[in-house]
């Protein structure tokens, strides 16, 4: 019988070469993610393999899986560890190589396999390794079945010796890039910086780009697992700051920046304006309102307010909905309400029939902003940026705190808000007119302005956003409120950057 996994190994003794270690906390509420390897081992990877083995058979679904890896030195590694469990619990492994994750996603639908496990820790710094998974395509995993996988392989006894199958796809890169270009060029010549963050998009979104009749300005597009400008990760404004340079430098039209497993896209305008993702969801939901009618779409609750009041998106007859934070939780949401398209304020957008799959690609989300620029009669995308009604938006901030201990702050912050509103009380010198707790806590003043707290979903850090329709002043109030807050709490570090 398989070991069952223990938390106190410790690298370079002999129980750690011969047990597997599996830290609980690398179970998050969708992705697991843990630093390799003093939180998850090898062969505690074969465990993670035979739990999802486990699950498929307890939820009746044929163990055939879709498995992929990034471009990390040591993700080739963890991706055959975990190979070697699946096949001793009976899969059908289809291993695509190096991947994105959409690339994992598409080769569900190409090859029409149940699930999928790809190798990724995302824009996570060096050092962590991750698996996002699914067993029922276009969706990943959510809370129930990342619950129900920690608790089959933390319990261990799993069931050995069954004849699994390996099959090497080595074609699938160029299937779904085929996929991607099988359109027809863009007519507007546009040039556009795509900057990959020496990620794994390096090795494909220039190539797509460059297929579909783009001139291409390659940014950091070299593969290189140290990342030595910045993580991928378009969310943050290092990476943010350097395309908006080359933008100005090339004269490009747009800069279109890609995070570590190419399942998310930023955006910066010609004139080297970041424009945040939430942002950018807006002007295209404005562009697909005119393309159909009474569209549905989901917003992230770090999103902007503009989802709902925007007059143009109100005049078209378009309906926004506010859900969860996660790309699994957004994906889920997204395909439940029948909705056009998901926008999630990180970057993630999720575009169902006709106009995707219903799971998140950067790459997708990349075409639909330049099919956006050539649908808009020779405007640039600053105009388009412009034209939206203004708003004082925050970057996200991230100050840590430990997975241990972030929920129960945020419960008390939740709590907090929650007394204030039903005293009557006062933010800032305001009432409050809006509570959204589906995912932290969404606080909406009279005058429009709000801000966010909630748990990261796959890092040990909270996740604040503030946003103001009013001033630069009444953003900040709001923040200024949150932060002293937080400033209760000594479990909370630092801020990865403030306003």
């Amino acid at each position: 019988m398989f070991p069952k996994p223990r938390a106190d190994l410790v690298p370079n003794t002999a129980d750690f070469e011969r047990l597997p270690l599996v830290k609980p906390t690398g179970f998050r509420e969708y992705d697991a993610r843990w630093l390799f390897p003093q939180e998850i081992n090898l062969m505690g990877l074969n465990a993670i393999g035979l739990g999802l083995a486990a699950l498929f058979d307890e939820r009746g679904v044929k163990k055939r899986i879709v498995v992929g890896h990034d471009y990390r030195w040591y993700s080739g590694s963890v991706k055959q560890a975990l190979i070697n469990g699946l096949l001793a619990g009976g899969f059908e492994v289809h291993d695509i190589g190096l991947a994105l994750s959409p690339m994992a996603y598409f080769a569900q639908f190409e090859l029409e396999v149940e699930g999928v496990a790809m190798v990724t820790a995302s824009h996570n710094d060096n050092g962590w390794t991750g698996i996002k998974m699914g067993l029922s395509r276009p969706l990943t995993f959510g809370p129930d079945e990342m619950g129900r996988l920690k608790e089959i392989v933390l319990a261990g006894g799993f069931k050995t010796g069954s004849a699994g199958r390996y099959i090497l796809v080595p074609d699938l890169a160029e299937r779904y890039m085929k996929d991607l270009t099988k359109r027809a060029p863009f007519k507007r010549k546009m040039k556009v910086v795509a900057a990959c963050g020496n990620g794994t998009a390096g090795a494909f979104a220039p190539q797509v780009l460059e297929a579909v009749g783009l001139e291409v300005v390659p940014l950091d597009a070299e593969l290189d697992h140290s990342f030595p400008r910045y993580n991928p990760n378009p969310e943050d404004m290092k990476m943010l700051h350097a395309i908006a340079e080359a933008v100005v430098k090339h004269k490009a039209d747009v800069g279109l920046g890609f995070d570590g497993d190419g399942d998310r896209c930023g955006v910066v305008d010609n004139e080297g304006h970041e424009i945040f993702a939430d942002t950018v969801g807006v002007m295209l939901a404005r562009d697909l309102a005119t393309q159909y009618k009474n569209p549905v779409f989901v917003a992230d609750v770090k999103s902007t307010g503009l989802f709902m009041t925007d007059p143009v998106l109100q005049s078209s007859g378009a309906k926004a909905l506010y859900w969860k934070t996660g790309h699994s939780y957004m994906k889920r949401y997204t395909f439940e309400q029948k909705a056009l398209a998901g926008f999630e304020k990180s970057g993630h957008f999720f575009f169902q029939p006709p106009l995707g799959r219903g799971y998140d690609d950067g790459l997708v989300a990349a075409l639909a902003v330049c099919d956006m620029l050539e649908r808009a009669e020779g405007k640039t995308i600053a105009d388009l940026r412009r034209a939206l009604p203004k708003t004082y938006q925050s970057p996200t901030m991230s100050p840590h705190c430990d997975d241990e201990k972030k929920y129960g702050i945020v419960d008390k912050v939740v709590a907090d808000y929650e007394a204030i509103a039903k005293a009557g009380g006062t933010i800032a010198g305001q009432t409050i007119r809006d509570l959204v707790t589906v995912n932290g806590v969404r606080v909406t003043l009279a005058d429009g302005t709000w801000g966010l707290v909630r748990a990261s979903s796959n890092k040990p850090e909270l996740v604040i956003v503030v946003e103001s329709p009013v001033s630069e002043a009444n953003k900040i109030a709001m923040f200024r409120d949150i932060e002293a807050r937080l400033a209760k709490f000594p479990e909370v570090g630092e801020y990865n950057q403030k306003i």
